[in-house]
């Protein structure tokens, strides 16, 4: 079977928030020896995993219940995040010793620290009675119908890394622009480099950026992209409306809703309103005129401080941008696995994905845009990714009868997420970008406002003013365009 890369025609990716891979996907094909009903060899959990806790004591994996407090919250507080955490996790220390290997050790004693963290804080998201034991949890199948549903029913990647070892915004900038610029947490304010969006422009090929619920705030993220025109952008309702008419464009980026009360499945967020979204996503595409030419990628950023017990590969090729790594990181090794799931009736059900050559991570989708559209490389690291392409194998598309969602009912949780109420991290950074567009005020001086995101008391107060600046902002850029 050949690839049928080149009769797709729209690239739809979705990047949710903060999960391993052996955290959503690990126990995927455990009751069938980890063997695809295809016959392929899928890298996922045994249940003799484990971590050893502060003491030494052994911590087992374990799958997560239906009847278990709260298991659309889990682990029930947020793991440690970035550079330093990720070295913790995986080598047990930070720095790494020289020329040490990852062993996967230190996820159980890192989270302990991250929930003493998190009491510590203003704003606590922990839930009562949290142990570092239950980073060791994992979903099934029964959990995350909808998401494993899909994995089944067309493609799992089980050895998609992200693109650095550590937090979400540099891991981004790699997905959509191939560096980081040397960043690696997510203080940075805006990325300068050229981005796909900058690319596909410059062939005279369109392309959409989707907030869920409020104007995406990775419109803002490039320079290639804040004042782009406005028929760039819009809401989830208007990518559904879109895919109805069949008018999507090549390339289609979804965001999620950045909230503690959304569905980005950032821990600990309610993840079954991510299973709800990818359900909803799914089907806008499925039952639009364009599903037979149609890819959808669904990623997560980076691990989030979630188990995986498959350590990272190096080898990674640097962006070769001329930007000095952060913390001293020279952007050779890849970050934790994570999970991803490829949709199209051009794959055949029961794939589990992996390149003939090379290592997927988030450029790996820059290179399969770059090869079915005909773009230029953005840096050395998409240049050197391997392709999606060869998971498309069907000549026919599959039919309307093969549905692997048919009768699925996505789950519903009844679980408040602790600091539902408060802005989150990515909400005051929306605001914070928001902040420095020059917007002209009431006397129609050009000025940038003072950041905000100190004097909100609420996620209602920072809603309020993304949707309120976004605005504004749309309007300058139509005044602009004249």
């Amino acid at each position: 079977m050949s690839n049928q890369l080149n009769a797709i025609d729209h690239v739809v990716w979705l990047i949710l928030e903060n999960r391993s891979f052996d955290q959503l996907l690990g126990f995927l094909y455990a009751d069938t020896g980890n063997v695809s009903p295809s016959g392929q060899a899928f890298n996922g959990l045994t249940g003799g995993e484990s971590n050893p806790d502060d003491k030494g004591a052994i911590v087992p994996v374990y799958r997560l219940q239906a009847g278990d407090p709260h298991p659309y919250l889990a682990p029930g507080a947020d793991p440690g995040e970035g550079f330093q955490n990720t070295n913790q996790q995986l080598f047990s220390a930070d720095p790494p010793p020289a020329h040490s290997t990852p062993t996967n050790k230190g996820f159980v004693v890192n989270f302990k620290a991250a929930i003493a963290s998190d009491i510590a804080k203003k704003y606590k998201d922990t839930l009562p009675d949290v142990k570092p034991a239950q980073i060791m949890g994992a979903y099934t199948p029964t959990l995350l119908p909808v998401l494993c549903g899909l994995a089944k029913g067309y493609a799992v990647c089980d050895a998609w890394f992200a693109s650095v070892p550590t937090m979400t915004m540099p891991n981004r900038a790699f997905a959509l622009a191939g560096t980081s610029q040397g960043h690696m947490d997510d203080k940075v304010k805006a990325f300068t480099c050229p981005s796909i969006f900058g690319r596909l422009t410059d062939k005279g090929l369109d392309w959409a950026i989707f907030g869920y619920d409020r104007a995406p705030l990775t419109r803002l993220d490039f320079t290639d992209t804040h004042a782009a025109p406005n028929s760039h952008f819009g809401l989830f309702a208007d990518f559904q409306a879109r895919a109805a008419k069949g008018t999507l464009p090549p390339f289609t980026f979804l965001e999620p809703s950045w909230g503690a009360a959304g569905n980005s499945e950032h821990p600990n967020y309610d993840i079954a309103k991510g299973e709800q979204f990818l359900h909803d996503v799914y089907y806008a595409l499925r039952n639009g005129p364009n599903w037979s030419s149609t890819l959808l990628i669904v990623s997560y950023d980076e691990h989030g401080g979630n188990y995986d017990h498959v350590p990272p590969p190096t080898g990674a090729t640097p962006p070769g941008d001329g930007s000095v790594g952060q913390f001293g990181f020279d952007f050779t090794r890849f970050g934790v696995r994570v999970p991803a799931v490829l949709v199209s009736p051009r794959i055949a059900p029961g794939t589990v994905f992996r390149p003939a050559t090379g290592v997927v991570d988030h450029t790996s989708v820059l290179k399969t845009l770059q090869e079915r559209f005909g773009l230029a490389p953005l840096t050395a690291r998409d240049r050197a990714a391997a392709s999606l392409g060869d998971v498309l194998t069907l000549t026919t598309p599959s039919g309307a009868g093969d549905d692997p969602l048919k009768g699925v009912t996505p789950p519903v949780s009844q679980a408040q997420p602790h600091g539902a109420g408060a802005p989150s991290a990515m909400e005051l950074r929306h605001a914070e970008l928001l902040a420095a567009l020059p917007i002209p005020n009431e006397h129609g001086f050009y000025a940038t406002a003072v950041a905000p995101s100190s004097g909100f008391a609420s996620a209602d107060d920072v809603d309020a003013y993304i949707r309120d600046r976004s605005a504004a902002w749309s309007r300058e850029v139509d005044r602009r365009a004249g």
